[in-house]
Parts: C-alpha cells; structure tokens; sequence
C-alpha cells in the first residue's frame, strides 16, 4: 500500500512539474501579481491565449483569455496581464501584427502625446486602471503591405505579359543570333590578339636588357665625347683661329693692292686684254695646224720632198 502512496505522489510531483515548467517556458509565472487589462478587436487575426504582449519590442505580458462578444457589436474581447511595473497611460492602444512565418503577436501601443508617468503622490493620475479596456486595431505589417501592393501587382501583369512578348521576338529575331555569333568572333579576335600581344610584350622584356646596354654604351661614349670636349683648350683654340683669320685678312689686303704681281693682274685691264689676244691667236694657231697639218710639217718619202 504505502509503495502505491509513494506512486502516486510522485505521478503527482511529475504533473506539478511538468505544469510549472510548461508554463515557465511560456513566460507565465504564477507567483507574481498580475495587471489584468482588456483590448477589444474586430479581428484578431489568430490571436491565442498565452500569445506574447510585447511593448516597443520587449515582452510585458500574455494573452490571458479571448471571448466573442455576444452582445451584437460582433467585437472579441482580449483579456491580457502585464508586468506589475508596467502602467498604461490614458490613450494607450493595442494592435495585432502579423509575419510571413504565420506568428502572430499583440503590441501595446502608447499615445504619441504621452507625458512623463507620475510617481509618489499623485501616481495614477492619468493612467488606466486594473480590468479598463483599450481599443485594438490590426497593425500594417509585411503581410499587409504585401495585399495592399497585390492591386498594383495586378495592373503590372499585362504589362510585364507585354514585355515578354516583345523580348521574345527580340530573341526569336535571327540577327540577334548573327550579333552573337558577330561578337563570339570578335571575343575570338580579341583573344588572339591580346595572345600576340602577350607575345610581343615578352619579346621586349628578352630584348630589353640587350637595349639597356646598348644605351649604356650610347651614354658612355657621350660621357667620353663630353670628356674630349671638355679636355680641349678652347683659349688656344680660338687663339689659332684668330691667327689665320687675320692672315687671311692680310692676303686679301695684298691681293687688293694694284702694285702687287696679283694686284696688276687682277686690276690692269691692259693685261688682261693681251693675255685675251694671246689665247686668241693660240686658238686660231691651233685650228690651222688641224685644218692644214702639211703646211707645218715636212715628211720625206723615199727621198723624194715636196712641198706645198
């Protein structure tokens, strides 16, 4: 007997257990006061008992209980507890929001006017009361932009049907496939002359260093020229040249002067015109010994002279 006791009291340990951490698990404590207040809905969207209260995105409380109202408004009551710590201001709302994954949660929704929450004397001047109701509304989330952009989806679909048509007879146009096949050889092109390319740049690099020494060479020798032009003596140089200059001057001076052998020659005329009648009489000398060659010489034949 006393083992089946003993069973049983253990089955039941187990259940206030389990109870206590089901609960535990979804953020309900049994052992703290609770605000009791109430939210009225036309839609509550899903809403269920023990749904998550979140205020600017913290967890304040749960979903206590959902009834209908029978009383021919048609509206849900939500009845929810919150956090002794947690006051509501007068003109404090709830909304119901929902996501793509289907969760569904309820969000305390403070006045935009709200001043600061009274303390000491005078606290809960301005705020609502344990079991007061507030007003509820469904929240735009995702899921509501998404049906409030389904109408413009729908007036894009025959355009977009539009579109498609016309980009298929784009593409079903033969000389799309010419362009392609046109750019596919010019890729081709493309490919070998940059190979060339690649080639000519690794010719340059083999020949680079052989051009480096040939310009190391070049530079030397300008190096050296520029030592030979340096090593020169350029006062005794222009000493020279002076001096022959100056000879030079003086030569014209005699060639200028008329008692000169030069200077006669080149000045009196009288000498030039006998050198001119000597030429002359050479000339005509010259054309009578071609034209009568007997006249000046005598040739004897056989011992026999004649003469003309």
């Amino acid at each position: 007997m006393k083992k089946e006791i003993k069973i049983a009291l253990v089955a039941i340990a187990a259940i206030v257990i389990l109870f206590f951490g089901m609960n535990f698990l979804k953020g309900i404590s049994l052992f703290s006061e609770k605000n009791v207040y109430y939210a009225r809905f036309s839609n509550i969207n899903g809403l269920t008992a023990n749904n998550p209260i979140f205020a600017n995105g913290y967890q304040v409380g749960l979903v206590k209980d959902i009834h209908f109202d029978y009383s021919g408004q048609g509206d849900i009551i939500v009845a929810f507890t919150l956090d002794d710590k947690m006051h509501l201001p007068v003109g404090t709302a709830a909304a119901i929001e929902s996501d793509f994954m289907g969760n569904v949660r309820m969000n305390i929704v403070f006045p935009t006017n709200n001043t600061p929450l009274p303390t000491g004397e005078g606290a809960g001047v301005g705020l609502l009361h344990k079991g007061d109701t507030i007003p509820g509304s469904q929240a735009e989330g995702l899921m509501a932009r998404a049906a409030a952009l389904l109408p413009a989806v729908e007036q894009m679909l025959p355009k977009l049907d539009s579109i498609l048509m016309s980009v298929n007879t784009l593409l079903a146009d033969p000389s799309i496939a010419r362009t392609l096949h046109h750019a596919e050889r010019v890729t081709a092109d493309l490919n070998t002359s940059t190979r060339q390319l690649n080639t000519l740049m690794a010719n340059l690099n083999r020949q680079v260093p052989a051009l480096m020494s040939k310009a190391n060479g070049v530079l030397d020798n300008t190096q050296q020229l520029t030592h030979n032009l340096a090593a020169v003596d350029i006062d005794a140089t222009m000493q020279k040249v002076d001096r022959t200059l100056a000879n030079v001057e003086a030569t014209a001076k005699q060639l200028s002067q008329p008692n000169g052998t030069l200077g006669l020659l080149m000045n009196d005329p009288s000498l030039y015109n006998r050198l001119n009648g000597t030429l002359n009489s050479a000339e005509m000398l010259l054309n009578d010994v071609r034209e009568h060659p007997k006249r000046y010489i005598n040739v004897s034949v056989f011992g026999r002279k004649s003469k003309e």
